[in-house]
C-alpha cells in the first residue's frame, strides 16, 4: 500500500502510539503488553544496552499507527550468530502490508549487515520470539503471544525459522505436597538448600548472574547477560518474590552456590489490566494485591553449573519447586520458552505431566543487496 510510511518515534505522542499499538491489535486477555517504562529507556537511550535502539511506527495515510518496530545491532549477538546481524523487536504488525513496509525500513537501515534476525527484546535471552502454537493460550511475563497469522507474514517474506522452542506449562498436582526431597538426599548430594529472601534479593543478584551465565554459555543464542542489564531486568523484584520459590543449592562444605530457581507468581492479569504501564501508583496496587496473584507462577530462570550438570541437581529444586507450589495453593506453572534441542532443561516439566503450551521461533533473513543507511532521527527534548 502507497499510503504507508515509516517514521522515527521523536516525539512523546509517537511514543504513546509505539506502546498503545499492540493494545489496538490484539486480544487484551491474550497479549502480554511490553512494560512501558523499559519502552521509555530505550527510546530515551538510558537502557543498559551497549549500542543505539531507534523504535519505528508505520502509519497509514490517515496517520494511524499500524506497526512498530525497534532497530538495534549487539556485538555479543554477531558473535554468536558469526553474522553481523541488524536486529528488530517489539514487533507488531496490522496486517502484511504495514510488515513488509517494516521490513523495508529495516533494508533502509542493514548497511554493513548480512542478515535481519529477530524479533528479539533487545536480546532472545531477554524476551522476544514468534509463537507458532498455542495461538488459543494466553502469553505470560516474558513471553511472546501474537495471532495465528503472524508466523506466514514472515515466512512469506523470506524470513526463515531459527531456534525453534516451546514454552510449557505444568499443572500443580496436590501430591506434590508429599514430594519433598528427604534431608538424606540432599546430604547424599553434598547440598544443602536455601530459600531465597525478598530483602538479599540485590546480594543475591550478582551470585544467581554468574551461575546463570557459566549455566547457559553453550547455547546457540545465549549472550552473556552484564550485571547492568540484570539489575534493569530485576528492578523491582523484590517486592514480588514468593521466598518458597526462589530456591537455592549450594555446596554443602564451601557454600557456593551451584544451581537455582526463581519463579514469581504471574501477574499477567495485572499487566494487561493497566496496559504495561506500571507507575508507582499501579506498582503500590500490585504490592497490596499481590496475594491475588498466586494461583498461577511462571518460571523465569534457573541456572546449574556447568560441571554439576547431569547430577540430580535440578531434579532436586524441581521436586522442592513442585511441593512448595502446591502448599502455596498455586494452580500452574508456566516456563519461558525452552529450546527443542535442549531435552534435558524439557525433562524436568514432563516428569511432572507437563507439556508444551506455545511453539516460538525467531526469524532471520538476508539482507538484500544495495541497501542504504539511514541513521536515527532527534529525539524530542521538551
Amino acid at each position: 500500500m502507497s499510503d504507508l510510511r515509516v517514521e522515527p518515534v521523536t516525539s512523546r505522542a509517537d511514543l504513546r502510539d509505539f506502546v498503545d499499538l499492540p493494545l489496538r491489535l490484539h486480544p487484551r486477555e491474550l497479549a502480554v503488553p511490553l512494560l512501558a517504562s523499559t519502552v521509555r529507556a530505550w527510546w530515551r537511550g538510558t537502557s543498559p544496552h551497549p549500542e543505539p535502539v531507534e523504535l519505528l511506527l508505520v502509519r497509514d495515510g490517515a496517520g494511524r499507527a499500524v506497526g512498530r518496530t525497534t532497530v538495534h545491532t549487539d556485538a555479543r549477538l554477531d558473535a554468536r550468530l558469526g553474522a553481523p546481524s541488524l536486529l528488530f523487536g517489539a514487533t507488531e504488525f496490522a496486517d502484511a502490508p504495514a510488515a513488509a513496509a517494516l521490513v523495508r525500513a529495516l533494508e533502509d537501515r542493514a548497511a554493513g549487515r548480512t542478515q535481519l534476525f529477530g524479533p528479539v527484546s533487545l536480546l532472545p535471552n531477554q524476551s522476544g520470539g514468534v509463537i507458532t502454537s498455542g495461538f488459543a493460550a494466553r502469553g505470560f511475563v516474558d513471553s511472546p503471544w501474537n495471532p495465528a497469522h503472524v508466523p506466514a507474514t514472515y515466512e512469506a517474506l523470506g524470513f526463515e525459522r531459527w531456534g525453534e522452542a516451546d514454552t510449557w506449562a505444568v499443572d500443580v498436582a496436590a501430591a506434590s505436597r508429599d514430594g519433598l526431597p528427604s534431608e538424606a538426599e540432599w546430604v547424599a548430594a553434598g547440598l544443602r538448600l536455601e530459600r531465597g529472601r525478598r530483602s538479599q534479593v540485590g546480594r543475591l543478584v550478582p551470585e544467581v548472574l554468574a551461575v546463570l551465565n557459566r549455566s547457559f554459555a553453550a547455547l546457540p543464542y545465549y549472550t552473556p547477560i552484564t550485571d547492568a542489564e540484570m539489575a534493569f531486568a530485576t528492578d523491582g523484584l523484590g517486592h514480588l518474590v514468593d521466598e518458597d520459590l526462589l530456591l537455592l543449592a549450594r555446596d554443602a562444605t564451601t557454600g557456593e552456590l551451584v544451581a537455582f530457581v526463581l519463579v514469581v507468581p504471574d501477574i499477567t492479569a495485572f499487566l494487561q489490566r493497566v496496559g504495561g504501564r506500571l507507575g508507582p501508583l499501579q506498582q503500590l496496587r500490585l504490592l497490596v494485591t499481590r496475594h491475588r496473584y498466586r494461583r498461577d507462577a511462571v518460571l523465569v530462570i534457573q541456572g546449574t553449573e556447568p560441571d554439576r550438570q547431569g547430577q540430580g541437581v535440578l531434579t532436586l529444586l524441581s521436586r522442592t519447586l513442585q511441593a512448595h507450589l502446591a502448599r502455596g495453593g498455586y494452580g500452574r506453572l508456566r516456563s519461558t520458552f525452552v529450546g527443542r534441542d535442549n531435552p534435558a532443561s524439557a525433562r524436568q516439566f514432563q516428569r511432572f505431566g507437563g507439556r508444551p503450551l506455545h511453539g516460538v521461533t525467531f526469524y532471520r533473513r538476508p539482507v538484500a543487496t544495495g541497501t542504504t543507511t539511514a541513521g536515527p532521527a532527534p529525539k524530542e527534548t521538551r
